[in-house]
Parts: C-alpha cells; structure tokens; sequence
C-alpha cells in the first residue's frame, strides 16, 4: 500500500511533515502550511497505488529469473555470441581458470 508519506513527497517534493499516527493527520513543517489538500493526497496513493500494481509483474519476473551472469554464461555455452565476443570470454576464461584442487586439499582449507 502506498503511504501518505510517500504521496506528499511525491507532489511536494521536499516536505517537511508529521503525519500523526492515529488519525493521519497532517503537520505541514516545510512549508508551515499545506500546499496540497488531503483529497489530492489521497488522489495521489491511488494513482501510485496503481501504477505500482501494474508493475508487478516486473518485481515477480525479477525475482524469478536466473541472474544476468547465468543467462549471459548460458548464451555463451551455447554458441551464441559474434565470434568476437565468444572469443573476447574464452581468453579471459582461459586468463583466470577455476581452481583446481582436490577434494582433501580443499577440505584441508575449511
């Protein structure tokens, strides 16, 4: 849900305010005195309120998709960069290799 906070700075970017907690009430700080009224605030977290639900989809994709580097390394692997840039990753692949190691020497560093 968007706030009434968040409404205000939106349409005065800046404000100083208090917003009282049990009532909602508004204390105009800076400037002393309200430049919006409560039904343009109100207006204001609808308006958000929306656009931030039409975006949803954008934050449910984000969190599901495999990570840059992944889809980056998968295209790689899979042939599909300009010869170029397939061979631009290969030398600095080739450049800083994993480290090999076996399993007793890496458990001998834990």
């Amino acid at each position: 849900m968007i706030s009434k906070m968040q409404a205000i700075q939106n349409l005065v970017p800046g404000a100083q305010v208090s917003i009282a907690v049990g009532n909602g009430e508004v204390t105009w700080i800076n400037p002393p005195t309200a430049p919006i009224t409560e039904d343009q605030i109100l207006a204001e977290q609808q308006r958000l309120q929306y656009e931030d639900d039409l975006n949803e989809y954008r934050r449910n994709r984000a969190r599901e998709y495999p990570s840059i580097e992944d889809q980056l390394d998968a295209l790689y692997h899979a042939g599909v960069f300009p010869p170029a840039m397939a061979e631009k990753i290969r030398s600095i692949k080739v450049k800083y290799p994993p480290p090999q190691m076996t399993r007793e020497e890496w458990l001998k560093r834990i």
